[in-house]
């Protein structure tokens, strides 16, 4: 036999939850050849994986890096966690289909992109053109769409307004979507009515197509937010992904038994529900999230008029003060920023802010988000670790970063990210191989077949002959994250080679500059 690769002595988890054997791995093209003793075989290349674990690829459920993989279609921040395939366009804001006068998100919207496009066709022919490292599946985001068609305007679609969305939602799954995700916490979608999601999610059912949700809420009201996903479910005869399973605050973190327990009962009713998690106790999004949301309705320039108006401000602020009472503003940091006077400020809790700018901190929070015209980060904390390793260990729950791709260099390091960008997944391989959560084999299953077969990513997820050659092999001695909240940019390390569609694009540790990602359908 000869192959174009061979992979030899390593120790394989197949991702189906089996335990790990001795087996050589021969890659022929694109596809995994043979699988067993193939040590009188030969190879262009040979990969000695001595003391090392072969595994598929890792799948990142929950990414958003629909448009920086056109930006930098190297995708350190990712490659170096094992990830070959990424799920994007979470959380009801995808790159694609661009609409009437729906705007990217705001950390988009500065980037230097290779090219123009509108609809998901022109958008993956921009992506077979940058050739990132990694396959991508491409959710719809219900928010673009809305704003596309609706505007930012806090309210449900009318009836030709949602003919017209389900008529663009079909044409972007007929051009390769994977399904809708919604951002039920972000405007509008937040005063949007549930039957719109309904008919929407009935559109993805029809293509066997899944729906995913950053649902309403996720702390005071998460068991409400649970049952409303479950019921689009049932409504919409769909297959749901309940986004970043958490219990955000304190006083919710009690609520982790019934959110669990509403989850299996679903799954025993017969509904294909699981869900997605990141191994930290902080989340990210815009910290503009903090402002009340009638404050947040109908686009930026009316936003930043109302944080001008001294009136409304007061408003504002004084919602904000009885809202945080529960979480307070020592759990707040200050992410990426904008204005260069801010700058200083990424890292910091908003308490330290706040000290600095010789300001209480509601006032400082809002005079940041002012000056950055919307467009600051913030990292809150307020999660249970146990509550965290609880939800990870669920048969259930898969892997994902919830975060775009970033790089050390170039110019997606210039921003702060969440850790989780750069250490999700080698942080939960050393936290297994460390017997911190769930044993190895189990912990592959997650990143691979379990993610694999939710998704529909036919052809992935285990190793077997004839699937396509996505392959991680790691180090257990050196597997580590290295990204901090206080320095984000920083690769993990333990990577020894990196498979995408039989393209040796990470050797010995090292990026080769060979890329070979797949737009997946």
């Amino acid at each position: 036999m000869n192959f174009d690769l061979l992979i030899r002595n390593g120790e394989m988890l197949d991702g189906t939850g089996a335990e790990a054997v001795r087996a050589d791995i021969g890659i022929c093209g694109e596809r995994i050849a043979a699988i067993g003793d193939l040590s009188q075989a030969d190879a262009k290349t040979v990969i000695d994986a001595t003391g090392q674990m072969v595994c598929p690829g890792f799948i990142d459920v929950h990414s958003h890096s629909d448009a920086y993989l056109l930006i930098d279609p190297r995708a350190p921040s990712k490659v170096f966690q094992g990830i070959t395939t990424e799920v994007c366009g979470n959380c009801g804001a995808s790159a694609a289909p661009r609409l009437g006068g729906a705007q990217l998100p705001s950390d988009w919207q500065d980037k230097p992109f290779p090219g123009t496009w509108s609809t998901v066709a022109e958008y993956r022919a921009l992506f077979e053109q940058a050739k990132p490292a990694v396959n991508e599946a491409l959710l719809i985001g219900h928010n673009t769409l809305h704003r596309g068609v609706c505007g930012y305007e806090p309210r449900g679609a009318n009836p030709d307004e949602l003919k017209a969305m389900c008529r663009a939602l079909e044409q972007a799954l007929d051009e390769g979507g994977c399904g809708m995700s919604t951002g039920l916490i972000y405007p509008p979608a937040s005063a949007v009515p549930q039957e719109e999601i309904v008919a929407l999610a009935k559109v993805c059912a029809a293509k066997e197509k899944i729906y995913t949700s950053h649902m309403r809420s996720e702390g005071k009201n998460l068991l409400e937010a649970i049952e409303e996903a479950l019921d689009i479910g049932r409504k919409g005869g769909v297959r749901v992904q309940v986004s970043h399973l958490k219990t955000s605050g304190k006083a919710n973190w009690h609520k982790i038994d019934a959110a669990l327990e509403k989850i299996e009962a679903a799954r025993a009713e017969g509904i294909e529900v699981a869900a997605d998690r990141y191994p930290y106790t902080a989340a990210q999004t815009d910290l503009d999230i903090i402002l009340p949301d009638w404050a947040l309705y109908d686009g930026k320039a009316a936003v930043l008029a109302r944080l001008a108006d001294s009136k409304v401000r007061k408003q504002i602020r004084d919602e904000m003060l009885e809202e945080r009472g529960e979480f307070g503003f020592s759990t707040v940091m200050i992410g990426s920023t904008e204005h260069p006077d801010n700058h200083t400020l990424q890292g910091m809790v908003l308490d330290d802010v706040a000290k600095q700018l010789g300001m209480d901190p509601v006032d400082a929070l809002l005079h940041v988000i002012e000056k950055d015209e919307l467009r600051t980060g913030g990292i809150f904390f307020g999660m249970c670790e146990e509550n965290m390793w609880r939800i990870l260990a669920q048969p259930w729950v898969m892997i994902g970063c919830d975060a775009s791709l970033r790089a050390p260099d170039g110019v997606l390091s210039k921003d702060h990210p969440h850790p989780r960008a750069y250490g999700s997944f080698t942080k939960l391989l050393r936290a297994s191989l460390d017997g911190q959560t769930v044993p190895l084999p189990e912990m592959i299953r997650k990143m691979t077949s379990l993610a694999a077969k939710q998704f529909r990513l036919d052809g992935r997820g285990i190793l077997k002959k004839g699937n396509a050659a996505d392959v991680t092999v790691f180090s257990p001695n050196e597997t580590k994250e290295h990204s901090t909240y206080g320095d984000p940019h920083r690769l993990s390390e333990g990577i020894k080679t990196l498979i995408v569609n039989g393209t040796l694009t990470i050797q010995n540790g090292q990026l080769t500059g060979k890329r070979n990602g797949k737009f997946l359908e």
